[in-house]
């Protein structure tokens, strides 16, 4: 029986890691490329409107979104992550922020992409991506050891006006 749930929970790891692999390669076929090398200029990482109240985040190198935030006077670099329902600090960005959890408050578990893990609750009394600011935000401090970059969830994002992904940039809109 222990063999059987093995091989199932193996398959369904496959399946998902196919399923994304998947995704990734009809996104790239859907999305032709086209580069003039003389016209190719990096394009900066965050744009703040001066009219609105809005942030555009440029992809990284991986196709991710990384937003800088400013928190307790502090900057803290996040990972945008829409499947994550809160903001998620690894304890030494914690830490920098003044927020330091004792061992018993670790309470809380979490299912991660790694795995079960014990987290910490904590409240931001704001989140400013470049004066895009959202007070009072739910947020889970996890070890380092579980979670090597910062990531902002929906507690941030749900928070907002608008959110979208619109000429290869993320749009964050107050």
């Amino acid at each position: 029986m222990r063999n059987l749930m093995f091989f199932a929970a193996v398959m369904a790891g496959l399946g998902v890691y196919m399923a994304h692999s998947a995704n990734r390669i009809e996104t790239a076929k859907a999305q032709p490329v086209q580069v003039k090398m003389a016209a190719v200029q990096p394009q900066p990482k965050m744009v703040v409107s001066p009219n609105t109240r809005s942030v555009s985040l440029a992809r990284d190198g991986r196709g991710h979104f990384q937003a800088d935030a400013r928190i307790e006077g502090r900057n803290i670099s996040f990972l945008v992550d829409t499947g994550a329902s809160v903001v998620a600090l690894n304890e030494t960005a914690a830490a920098r922020i003044g927020v330091r959890p004792s061992r018993g408050d670790f309470n809380s578990t979490v299912s991660t992409a790694n795995g079960s893990v014990k987290a910490a609750r904590a409240r931001l009394a704001s989140v400013d991506i470049g004066g895009v600011v959202v007070r009072d935000v739910d947020a889970l401090v996890l070890p380092d050891t579980a979670l090597s970059e910062n990531l902002l969830g929906m507690a941030y994002l749900s928070r907002l006006k608008r959110f979208e992904y619109a000429n290869g940039r993320l749009v964050l809109e107050q």
